[in-house]
């Protein structure tokens, strides 16, 4: 189908030419981010399209090839090579956009504290966040004597062979925030959420260090590629 010559119009003078109603930022503005496309968002984030390319065909370009935003913020800088006049600033723009997305989930649970019912509840909280990092982190839950969500808090990056000193710091955490309780998470940039031994024993350190001030150790949950394993699910706690 040919393009029309409207179209072509657009492309040639870009976007500031077109009709106010057909502008991603004043439809965003008037109607609401709700009510626009994918290909609108990442539109605005773009700013600019190319030379031939408006940032609507271009943002078109880049959700066939990529499929989902999830894709885009954990893909290397030379999968983007093929689109010209994309450099590292776009990229950077797109992928704090992502991030902030994905901040914001924690930053809502925070506010209403929910309750933490099932290793599900808590695991929906962090897996956004956490499925796509290439790096170990870990991050706790500090729950009150009602299971309700106090703060969730992000330990300084390292792994389970360290086990001792991020042990001392998620009790410091807890003991801060006057926490009855406390769900331990880490992730697996492997994807795959299976505990290996220095897990395991890690879970074991946690546990009797907890108990220890009198802290209960809900759970410690592994995070993967879209799943998780549960140590109190598995009733390793």
């Amino acid at each position: 189908m040919k393009k029309s010559q409207n179209h072509k119009e657009y492309l040639i003078s870009g976007i500031k030419s077109w009709p106010e109603e057909d502008r991603p930022r004043e439809r965003l503005l008037k109607e609401g981010e709700h009510k626009l496309s994918n290909t609108e968002l990442l539109a605005i984030l773009l700013r600019t399209g190319v030379k031939g390319d408006s940032a609507i065909d271009l943002a078109r370009k880049i959700l066939k090839k990529f499929k989902t935003f999830r894709n885009m913020s954990h893909t290397d800088m030379s999968a983007w090579k093929e689109f010209k006049g994309v450099g590292k600033a776009k990229i950077s723009q797109i992928r704090a956009a992502i991030e902030i997305g994905r901040r914001f989930r924690e930053d809502e649970v925070k506010e209403t504290r929910p309750k933490i019912r099932t290793s599900k509840d808590a695991a929906q909280i962090l897996m956004p966040r956490m499925r796509d990092l290439k790096y170990e982190i870990f991050k706790v839950l500090l729950l009150d004597s009602q299971n309700m969500i106090i703060d969730i808090a992000e330990i300084e990056q390292g792994t389970v062979n360290e086990a001792n000193p991020i042990i001392r710091e998620i009790l410091h955490r807890a003991i801060e925030s006057f926490a009855s309780s406390i769900i331990c998470f880490h992730n697996h940039p492997s994807g795959d959420p299976n505990p290996s031994a220095e897990d395991k024993n890690f879970t074991r350190q946690f546990i009797q260090a907890s108990n220890t001030l009198n802290i209960k150790a809900v759970d410690h949950i592994i995070i993967g590629d879209d799943r998780y394993f549960s140590f109190a699910d598995e009733k390793l706690m």
